[in-house]
């Protein structure tokens, strides 16, 4: 059965626990979250997944280069505590904050630590289609799942086409969650472009009602391909957003709600 994730980033801990009633009072369709690990929040991922609990299976995002490779896992106890046994590891920029530790540990070392010492806990890895080619991609997506992955997030996909090319790169037997996200300004649409280097279609647009419809496409995708599908409010209210897929039953495809007002709220 296709799950629906909502990313919510953990700000503080009384604004997660608001955008947690939120989604639960308004976005029946959403039965997971999963939450990112920013350096510049003091709440970490498996903290902000714990809040989530045990309404909402939850994912904490883990960066393999604050892994430190001689002391045991640091959030091993926690994972354990709330019912944590889903993560998603990912490489990890470097901190701004220079004096922060970090190690020289990539994302296939982490991968298959974590199904060493944590059998018990499946693990995602990361899928960019942005970073290099489809073939480079495809092999690095084979070494993570020998390294013990059982499926991908994707960075977030604007174009229906280019995530059809990669359903087909995937093998079979991987879970894949795939993402979008909100681009409502041109500021965040040059993001995306000269940071991250993703793909936009010709016809794209930075608007609220063009990104709701992309939502309900990528659902309707994953749905058809019995997988997961996660979502990323960024600068738009999450129920303004994502009100025109997640507020109806989950085994319903979605369709796109009549235009209405919405609230904008500030995310980065």
């Amino acid at each position: 059965m296709t799950r629906v994730s909502v990313e919510l980033v953990p700000r503080s801990r009384s604004a997660l626990r608001a955008e947690l009633q939120a989604v639960a009072e308004h976005l029946p369709g959403i039965d997971t979250v999963n939450v990112p690990d920013l350096t510049r929040f003091s709440t970490r991922s498996w903290h902000g997944c714990a809040f989530a609990r045990p309404r909402y299976r939850a994912i904490p995002h883990i960066r393999a280069v604050d892994l430190n490779p001689r002391e045991p896992l640091q959030m091993a106890a926690h994972l354990d505590e709330h019912g944590l046994d889903e993560v998603l590891i990912i490489s990890g920029d470097a901190p701004a904050d220079m004096s922060a530790r970090v190690y020289d540990v990539d994302a296939i070392t982490a991968i298959r630590r974590f199904t060493q010492e944590l059998p018990h806990v499946r693990v995602y890895a990361g899928l960019d289609p942005y970073r290099q080619s489809l073939a480079r991609e495809q092999g690095y997506l084979e070494r993570k799942l020998e390294a013990g992955a059982v499926g991908f997030f994707t960075q977030p996909f604007f174009d229906l086409r280019l995530m059809e090319a990669y359903a087909d790169l995937i093998p079979l037997a991987a879970e894949v969650w795939w993402g979008a996200t909100s681009v409502t300004e041109e500021g965040s649409l040059n993001y995306w472009r000269t940071r991250n280097h993703a793909v936009f279609p010709r016809r794209f647009q930075p608007t609220l009602e063009w990104n709701r419809h992309l939502a309900s496409q990528v659902l309707a995708f994953a749905r058809e391909r019995d997988q997961h599908a996660y979502f990323m409010p960024v600068r738009a209210d999450t129920l303004a957003y994502l009100g025109a897929c997640c507020s109806r039953c989950r085994d319903r495809t979605p369709a796109t709600l009549p235009d209405r007002p919405f609230r904008p709220a500030t995310h980065s």
